[in-house]
């Protein structure tokens, strides 16, 4: 679906994205991760054919860039833009206009769906310039949903968002993936890449750092998690093997066999209500991974 060899792009001295190949399979739920200034939007921006690499081969759909690929792409990048003074329905019939033709009726048809897909069915003829940010984050995901896309390339969608759209979307997302749509998600909640991706790749200062199954990254840490109301008796039990606590009953126990652990706890009449192992967040292999902080090229403008 995308697959990039030794693509790199320099401003000037200054290198955003260096020998990157990253593979993005078809049906894939890929999240694109790292910190300000890493390369992401301008690797994004050579995906999308908006920026030429300076060396390197970007690949979509098993060739090289070129309309008939690029048609098959959904994209919502660095926020929507749309003509303020116009309604809703009103830009996306001109974001549709220069899509393939077809008839009247089976366009506005497609702008209804993807309206209705993203929540806003019911939106009235107020210009964008009054919509909520929410709002506008939702026209431009419903933009990138016209053409029924193969491949949805994302930055930031959630963005402006309650909690509420922010599940609305997440799930509008899964089911576009399981009718058989890729999704490439760029994005800073990492809370949200957990709930939605299966796959991961992280950048730092141009460079990949990672990329693997998010399973691969939440590898187990060696400690247990054990929730009980005989918190005191727990401790009390398992001594230096507990390495922390908290006040609602939690416990994080160092210890090789949780079902061991069980059994040991349930013999001493200490009531277990859950015990699983606690796993490495993708938090902390991001930030084992890029270091301790984010926009480091210092004296060179940030580039993207």
């Amino acid at each position: 679906m995308i697959r990039t060899t030794a693509l790199t792009k320099r401003y000037g001295k200054v290198t955003a994205v260096e020998d990157l190949d990253l593979h993005v399979a078809e049906g894939d739920r890929f999240g694109f991760l790292g910190p300000n200034g890493s390369g992401k939007t301008t690797t994004v921006r050579m995906l999308l054919g908006l920026v030429l690499p300076t060396s390197g081969r970007v690949g979509l759909f098993g060739s090289s860039i070129c309309r008939d690929s690029l048609a098959q792409i959904g994209s919502l990048v660095e926020g929507p833009a749309f003509i303020g003074h116009l309604s809703g329905r009103a830009n996306l019939r001109l974001s549709d206009a220069a899509g393939p033709r077809g008839s009247r009726s089976s366009r506005r048809r497609r702008i209804e769906d993807a309206l209705e897909q993203v929540g806003l069915s019911g939106v009235d003829r107020r210009p964008v310039k009054a919509y909520s940010l929410g709002m506008r984050q939702r026209l431009g995901l419903a933009s990138a949903l016209l053409r029924r896309p193969r491949l949805l390339v994302l930055d930031e969608p959630t963005n402006g968002l309650d909690p509420q759209g922010i599940r609305e979307v997440r799930d509008l997302l899964l089911k576009l993936n399981a009718e058989g749509t890729t999704l490439f998600l760029s994005s800073h909640l990492l809370s949200e890449v957990e709930a939605l991706c299966s796959r991961i790749a992280v950048l730092d200062r141009g460079r990949m750092v990672l990329q693997d199954d998010l399973s691969a990254f939440r590898r187990p840490t060696g400690l247990i998690e054990v929730r009980t109301p005989d918190l005191y008796q727990a401790e009390q039990l398992l001594g230096k093997r507990v390495e922390g606590t908290a006040p609602d009953g939690l416990l994080l126990v160092r210890h090789d066999d949780p079902a061991q652990l069980n059994v040991q706890l349930v013999r001493n009449d200490i009531r277990v209500v859950t015990l699983r192992p606690r796993l490495r967040s993708l938090e902390a292999a991001v930030l084992a991974a890029t270091g301790n902080g984010s926009d480091r090229l210092a004296g060179a403008k940030d580039p993207r």
